[in-house]
């Protein structure tokens, strides 16, 4: 099915291998996630090796690429006894109906499901508390462009692969994350290219080789040194 974004942008909706739903965007040739799992992909590299690896109480999150609050959702399930912040920045925001039609699991409750509803529902660039110890601000905004006003101890860096938006995973751009980072600061990304993991280094990250979601055998984690 085929939707056009706020932007104009055209994107077609389409189920991924483990029922949840992913975007495919023709002008680029590119999915928001993987087609082998969405969700399974995002709580692999951004749960799993992100939110659960950390072990601070509070936690402070930037995320490149809202897309369709997948990751958001996720983190507000599974954050336990956690209070976050959650900051993500997006250029191209989806519009109401695409919104409403999103699947993030066949067997979702409606618990769950009023809870991504709440997440797409909470307004642009306001700090919005969604739950308790659970706040969200939805920046629409260009990481190219913006100035990173806080500080940030969790990124997860799911912008479109590199292949498709080389510069935004070069590392000027991976440097200006860095600095925005707290000492002992986690970024995790799905992309394991060596290119990748050299502009991170380049950047002052210590960077570890993890394994990957299904059908991709590595995905790559960063460190800040303390």
């Amino acid at each position: 099915m085929k939707h056009k974004l706020r932007s104009g942008r055209e994107v077609e909706l389409k189920f991924s291998d483990d029922g949840s739903h992913t975007l495919y965007v023709p002008e680029l040739d590119e999915h928001y996630h993987s087609i082998y799992g969405a969700r399974t992909e995002s709580i692999h590299v951004f749960i799993k090796n992100g939110l659960n690896f950390s072990q601070k109480q509070n936690i402070k999150i930037l995320e490149i690429g809202f897309g369709t609050g997948l990751n958001a959702l996720l983190t507000a399930l599974q954050k336990g006894d956690k209070r976050i912040e959650y900051h993500s920045l997006e250029k191209f925001p989806l519009n109401t109906k695409l919104e409403k039609s999103l699947i993030y699991s066949p067997e979702q409750t409606d618990l769950e499901t009023s809870l991504f509803n709440d997440i797409h529902n909470a307004p642009w660039n306001e700090l919005t508390e969604i739950i308790p110890g659970f706040k969200l601000l939805k920046l629409e905004a260009d990481l190219l462009t913006i100035d990173l006003q806080d500080t940030y101890d969790l990124i997860f860096f799911d912008a479109f692969g590199p292949d498709v938006q080389p510069e935004l995973w070069t590392g000027e751009i991976l440097k200006k994350i860095f600095n925005s980072m707290n000492k002992g600061g986690i970024l995790t990304t799905y992309s394991a290219k060596g290119a990748v993991r050299r502009a991170m280094q380049s950047a002052g990250f210590m960077v570890e080789r993890l394994p990957g979601p299904p059908k991709k055998r590595e995905m790559l984690r960063g460190i800040k040194p303390v």
